[in-house]
């Protein structure tokens, strides 16, 4: 067969050139390159999950659920209780990872002739699914701090007038929060250039200092609030995403949704997961305390680092970023070169793990410095 490479194929013009969004996966001692909860799911939990499938598996000759009732339900106890902001099962919409609820929230309010703004570096699926839903990407601007500069954003706004506007908080891969004020700013500003919808992406909401925006969606039926079960639930290999809005955006979703987009099986393993809230929470102040003793050892070995509300440090900076990574990988600890200049990431893991990464970055400070 004659060798055939993507760009000779008939693809869309705007996916030419393009690569495929990935984390390198390879065989160290220590990962902490793709923002995973490092613990494993607790034992009463896997024995749940269990049952609940069991009980799935009996009814496998028949479609699942359509709309997801019970966990919809559930997930709209979990923002309740967590928030404090009254979320009802017409709030709430369920995906396969939050990059569907993106795609599907583009598949309904981008598409060809439309466009979507996201303040970069942010998460670059925002990007790669716009394209893929033939969406236009606006690259929006932030300062050398990483924090969205209000100014330009809202003068970026008003210039492209875009249909979809993405605010990352807490952003990846920096891991600095957004302010609510500024979100608002920036939802007003949005639908002063033309109506158009504001997705708030809380992938990191869990392990941030301050609260959810969920109260923002109160008054604004074009905002938008995604969530995922990946992070905080420590259920990356669960798939499960969210987002919570006015009931009219659930409704507007699904219009593109695929019939039956989720298994049984998902919506069973999740349902178990929420049953589990508070013992998985107690993992999330783990992370952040581990979180903030990265943050204040990498400082004390004379690293810049972005303030964190994630389960992440962005750190730097370096000459070469790559040559570094390859260097922190050589002593069998592996985090993420994003690309961004300078900077590299390190996912917050085990105490264990976090000592590993801190002994190599101090070997590399030391060889830097002498």
């Amino acid at each position: 067969m004659s060798d055939v490479r993507i760009d000779d194929l008939p693809v869309r013009d705007e996916l030419r050139g393009k690569s495929p969004y990935g984390a390198p996966q390879l065989d160290v001692p220590v990962r902490l390159n793709t923002n995973e909860n490092p613990y494993p799911l607790p034992e009463p939990l896997v024995e749940r999950i269990a049952e609940r499938v069991r009980e799935a598996a009996r009814n496998l000759n028949r479609y699942p659920d359509r709309d997801a009732v019970e966990l919809r339900t559930q997930l709209a106890k979990y923002l309740t209780d967590t928030s404090g902001y009254e979320v009802g099962l017409a709030n709430v919409w369920a995906a396969n990872g939050s990059n569907e609820v993106i795609q599907q929230l583009l598949q309904t309010f981008g598409g060809p002739g439309r466009t979507a703004i996201g303040f970069e570096p942010s998460y670059s699926m925002h990007a790669l699914i716009s394209r893929g839903t033939g969406t236009g990407w606006i690259s929006g601007p932030r300062g050398e701090d990483f924090t969205i500069d209000l100014a330009a954003a809202e003068k970026a706004i008003a210039e492209n007038r875009p249909d979809v506007v993405f605010v990352t908080t807490p952003n990846n891969p920096t891991g600095n929060a957004v302010p609510p004020e500024t979100v608002l700013a920036l939802y007003e500003a949005a639908q002063a250039a033309k109506p158009s919808m504001v997705v708030v992406d809380e992938a990191y909401i869990e392990f941030s200092h301050g609260d959810s925006l969920l109260p923002l969606l109160e008054g604004r039926p074009n905002l938008v609030v995604s969530r995922t079960m990946s992070k905080a639930f420590g259920a990356a290999g669960l798939r499960l995403g969210y987002l919570a809005a006015h009931p009219a955006v659930v409704d507007a979703v699904q219009l593109v949704r695929l019939p039956y987009h989720l298994s049984a099986v998902t919506q069973a393993t999740a349902l178990a997961a929420l049953e589990h809230t508070d013992t998985l929470l107690k993992y999330v102040e783990q992370l952040k305390s581990e979180r903030d003793r990265l943050v204040s050892e990498l400082r004390a070995a004379g690293y810049e680092v972005v303030e964190s509300d994630a389960n992440f440090v962005q750190f730097g900076r370096f000459e070469d970023a790559h040559t570094a990574w390859q260097k922190i990988l050589d002593r069998g600890v592996l985090v993420r070169d994003n690309g961004i200049p300078g900077w590299l990431r390190v996912s917050a893991g085990t105490p264990e793990e976090n000592d590993a990464f801190l002994d190599a970055v101090r070997a590399l400070k030391k060889e830097q410095t002498t």
